[in-house]
């Protein structure tokens, strides 16, 4: 049986989520977790803090049953793009360029081999 966790609006660009979202898809759910714990980059700690929200649903789905003895597994990581908020910043000659600011929606699921 399968569970999902899920991180709406996280304030980063979705192309940067998805650099480490690629790296732990389909991996054992302890080593991804240990990946993240050190992974140089910001967005590694609201994805680390996600994937234990996930074996969290994972144990409460099935009765408070270990995810340590059950071989979870990072099944599916998907990283969308979120709401983007328009700024202007200002720019030579009276003109204004237009900054995005991005940002993402995370689903993480996991399940049994």
């Amino acid at each position: 049986m399968e569970a999902v966790a899920k991180l709406r609006n996280y304030h980063t660009g979705p192309r940067k989520m998805r650099l480490i979202a690629d790296v732990i898809r389909g991996m054992q759910v302890e080593k991804a977790l240990a990946l993240l714990e050190h992974h140089p980059q910001h967005n590694a700690t609201p994805l680390a803090k996600l994937l234990r929200s996930a074996i969290n649903n994972w144990e409460q789905k099935n009765n408070g049953r270990s995810a340590a003895d059950a071989n979870l597994l990072v099944k599916t990581v998907f990283v969308d793009g979120g709401r983007v908020l328009k700024r202007m910043r200002p720019a030579p000659q009276g003109r204004g360029y237009r900054v995005r600011k991005r940002s993402n929606h995370v689903t993480i699921i996991v399940d049994t081999k």
